[in-house]
């Protein structure tokens, strides 16, 4: 059944239950004259809820849309139609900070604020501020949506490898080759996790990777594992 065929089922059954509906207001017209205010009634908040949540989305969603246009902001004198410009790089640090914070704090539980707070990590740890980075993504890791979740533990165990903190790193990745998702796939889990091992057990590395670069040379996780297949064997790399 194709999309067209669905909808034109909702409609038909739809247009058949109002049918039915009206028919029987005609024939017990008393019992909904007592019933019938508590059903519009009803029906008026369920419309005012309705709109009241789709206009809050619209909120939250033009937020983060402002909040990303200043991450993109281009730096430099003048003014460009297209993007947004600061004078300097603090200014648009500050910016960036600002925006995202607010968007954090405003919208906790939602979506869009779980995204802000994984952006505020990557907005401290392009700052150098990598404590604050890592405060932000692990309230997403232990508070936000599983996607958003998955992508601030997958930029944690990046962050902990440059800092040498293997350990930790390790256990970021192998949670997440374990519970994979849209945005961090089990594959690409995988291949971290064996540049991670690499340094501290290049068999299971190696077993890790081997799989994933046998597959279509076409296919960029085999690039990416071949690559760090590389890495796992002895000898000077090329």
């Amino acid at each position: 059944m194709d999309k067209h065929e669905r909808e034109q089922l909702k409609h038909d059954v739809f247009v058949e239950e109002v049918t039915h509906s009206i028919d029987y207001a005609k024939h017990h017209q008393k019992q909904l004259t007592m019933y019938g205010g508590i059903a519009v009634a009803a029906l008026a908040a369920g419309f005012g809820w309705w709109w009241w949540s789709d206009k809050q989305l619209a909120e939250r969603q033009k937020a983060l849309k402002e909040a990303v246009e200043i991450q993109q902001a281009s730096i430099g004198p003048g003014q460009n139609p297209y993007v947004k410009v600061f004078p300097t790089q603090a200014e648009k640090d500050a910016a960036i900070i600002k925006s995202f914070s607010g968007l954090a704090a405003k919208y906790p539980g939602k979506q869009e604020g779980d995204i802000g707070t994984y952006f505020l990590g990557i907005a401290n740890a392009d700052q150098g501020k990598l404590d604050e980075a890592e405060k932000e993504w692990l309230k997403a890791v232990n508070g936000g949506g599983s996607e958003i979740a998955a992508l601030a533990r997958f930029s944690l165990g990046q962050m902990y490898v440059r800092q040498n903190k293997l350990a930790e790193a390790e256990k970021h990745f192998r949670y997440l080759v374990d519970h994979s998702t849209t945005f961090v796939s089990k594959e690409n889990a995988q291949i971290e996790l064996a540049k991670v091992l690499a340094k501290t057990n290049p068999a299971e590395a190696q077993k890790i990777l081997e799989p994933l670069r046998q597959m279509s040379t076409r296919n960029q996780v085999s690039r990416w594992a071949i690559t760090a297949y590389g890495d796992t064997r002895p000898g000077p790399k090329p």
